[in-house]
Parts: structure tokens; sequence; C-alpha cells
């Protein structure tokens, strides 16, 4: 028996000390194992460092191994959640959510997407434009879509829209989880049927390791674990990973040969903590895949990737450059942040 190989495949290989020919031959498979320097496979290519913000190379967590986008998508074909944790608005995020989704769909037709950037109260909205009864400005004004919508999730949305795929608004209603961080847990009890249908059970539901990362990284910004508004702020933070777990089971309930597709901040989902860990204790049986970001370091030699330190965060870590700081006058900084907080939607916790 023998294989025929092309001038490409064999270009540049090497028998002993001579060169292939560029002409199409054909060997005995007895020869093929004295091919030395010559690999029929394309070898696994080495964890490279992020050129550009658009770059986003990705490695297995634990072995560091580089892997590519169409790599990660067979490997992650049958998991029935693929958790993407982002950092907000970086562009290298969002253009691997979207390579990642097309690539999965691939292998796996059955397939919905899953949002925290769209509230649960929402849902009416967002199915109204995935119908086409509704424009694109109609449904960012009357679903509220963040403010980045449009160049960082209308590819996602658009790919299930026109693949006929459900997507889900996965988060708590703005503001009732505003009213929380105000209020307190408690905040909850006051709400009529018609809102405490949107609150999952055990909303406030959460592990000892992620109220103290919580607080471990807020903490040294806003206070102590002792400061009031903070444990309200830990408590709707509950209320949404709680919230986007209940959301996914249901989708998953309607639809059991989907494969999710979940889009959160990283906070939510990296160490498995968060809606992963609200997501287990409801169904332990659940297969989940965790896909978190990570930010390059200022390195001595530029090309190696932060793997110490991080590999807990994911099953597989993407790397990202840094965005500019958006101010270095703190001052300035402070007014903006202030200034955003002022033209939030005012809400009454009444």
């Amino acid at each position: 028996m023998s294989i025929k190989f092309s001038n490409a495949a064999l270009s540049g290989c090497k028998t002993g000390r001579f060169f292939m020919p560029h002409a199409p031959i054909t060997l005995s498979l007895a020869v093929i194992p004295l091919m030395t320097g010559c690999s029929l496979l394309a070898p696994t290519p080495e964890p490279a460092p992020p050129q550009t913000h658009y770059h986003a190379p990705v490695v297995e967590a634990v072995s560091g191994t580089a892997v590519s986008i169409p790599q990660l998508a067979e490997r992650l074909a049958g998991q029935d959640v693929v958790m993407i944790g982002e950092y907000h608005g970086h562009q290298g995020a969002h253009l691997l959510q979207s390579r990642l989704q097309a690539h999965l769909y691939q292998h796996r037709p059955e397939q919905l997407l899953s949002m925290e950037q769209f509230e649960v109260d929402r849902q009416p909205v967002l199915d109204r434009y995935l119908a086409g009864d509704i424009g694109e400005m109609e449904l960012v004004e009357d679903a509220g879509a963040w403010p980045i919508y449009q160049y960082a999730y209308r590819p996602l949305v658009e790919f299930a829209r026109r693949q006929g795929l459900p997507v889900i608004a996965a988060n708590a209603p703005g503001d009732i989880a505003r009213c929380v961080g105000r209020e307190g847990p408690e905040y909850l009890a006051d709400l009529n049927a018609a809102r405490k249908r949107h609150i999952p059970d055990a909303p406030f539901a959460g592990s000892a390791a992620y109220r103290e990362k919580f607080f471990g990284t807020m903490g040294g910004r806003h206070g102590t674990a002792d400061n009031e508004r903070l444990q309200n702020t830990y408590h709707a933070q509950l209320l949404r990973d709680n919230t986007m777990a209940s959301r996914i089971l249901a989708a998953r309930e309607r639809h059991p040969e989907h494969q999710v597709i979940h889009l959160t901040g990283t906070f939510h989902s990296e160490e498995r903590l968060g809606t992963v860990e609200a997501l287990l204790q409801r169904n332990p049986e659940l297969s989940v895949a965790v896909i978190s970001p990570v930010f390059m370091e200022a390195q001595p030699d530029g090309d190696e990737l932060p793997l110490t330190g991080n590999q807990n965060k994911g099953d597989y870590l993407y790397f990202l450059l840094p965005l500019p700081p958006e101010y270095r006058d703190e001052a300035r900084g402070h007014e903006s942040m202030m200034d955003a907080f002022r033209k939030v939607p005012e809400t009454t916790c009444d």
C-alpha cells in the first residue's frame, strides 16, 4: 500500500540528507517512519503573546498548550454549557466570542446564546427583534441594551438571529438588583407577584470562597466586609449570578439538546465561582466549560504569557493586551464616574 503526497504537503521536508522533490510522489508506508524532520500533522504552535487588541491567543490552563479556535470548538462540542468570561468592551474578547460561537455551531447546530447583557424582563423585546418585528435601534432602546452593544454584541446576536437560534436575556432586572444593593436582600419581600416571577429560587445562594473573593476584590476600594452597603452590593451580585444560572437551566429545559453559550463578565465565572457555582449547585450533572480572559503583564522580554497564578481561572485561558487608562487625571476620572452614575435611570425602591 502506498500514499501519494503533493509537493505542497512535503515542501521543505527532508529524508536523511535529501530534500523531497517538488513533484507529486508516491511513498511506501514502510518508508514513512524513516522520514526525519517532517511531520504529516501540523505541529502545535507555541503559545505566543497577543500582538494587537484584536488578538486573543488561547491556551489550555493546566498544560499551557496553545489551542486554536477550531481546536477549542472541537474540544468543547460535547459540553452542555460553555461560559465565556469577558472584560466588557475589549475588542479581543468579543472577537474571540464571535469566532468560537460560529465554530461551535459547525460541530453542534443545536445552540443557544445566553447573555448577561440583557435583563430577564426584557426577553419579550429581544424575542420581537429575533422575529423581525422591530429594528435594531428599537431593540437597543426598548431592551436597555448596553452602550457597547453594536460593536461588542451585535455580531453574536446577529449570528443567532440568522440561524434561527434562541437568545436568552439572562441577567436580573437592573432596578431590582440596584435596590437590593441599596436596601439589602429584604427588599425582595416587598415585590409584587409580577416582579417576583423574575426572581429565582435561593436568589442569594453563594459560597464562602466567592464571598472571600468578592470582599477581597471590592473591599480595598469600597470599605471592609463590615460595611453595610458593601454587604448589600454582594447580595446584588449573588442575585445576578443566581438569576443567570436559573435562566440557563430554564433554557436547557426548553431546549434539552442545545448547547448553551453564556457571555458574562469574567468575575461571574472565573475559578468556577459565581454563576458557574450557582448553576452546578442546581444541577451537578451539567458539564460546564469555563473560558477566562487574562490581561498581559509587563514582561521583561515581552514573550511570556502570565500563566502562573492564573491557571485556576478557567479550563481555558485567553490573553489580552491591557486597555489604555481612561484617565490619568484622578480628579477628572472620578468626576466622569460620578457623571455616569448620575445618568443611570433613577430607581425608586419604595
